[in-house]
């Protein structure tokens, strides 16, 4: 079974948009992360508090952008998802 990710909490994390890049401010740890597309995205699917597979974000993530192949998109997902949730950003459910 694949692995599900998920945010801790919504007010875990502060976001500020500038022009490409975004800061992410995470609340427990206290760390300020500079991040560009598609992290911003990433999370903001995550957003809804539910716990979803790397196939499941894709999808989200499809409705609203070109991804191209999901063969090929789906393992870069879980790429930036294990790399979230060793930043502490996101976590397995």
């Amino acid at each position: 079974m694949p692995p599900r990710y998920c945010q801790d909490s919504p007010d875990a994390i502060a976001a500020c948009v500038l022009e490409d890049m975004a800061l992410l401010y995470h609340r427990p740890s206290g760390q300020t992360h500079m991040v560009i597309s598609p992290v911003p995205e990433i999370l903001a699917a995550l957003d809804n508090g539910a716990a979803l597979t790397a196939g499941e974000v894709h999808a989200e993530l499809a409705r609203l952008y070109d991804l191209g192949a999901a063969e090929e998109a789906v393992p870069l997902v879980e790429a930036h998802l294990a790399e979230l949730a060793a930043l502490g950003l996101v976590r397995l459910a």
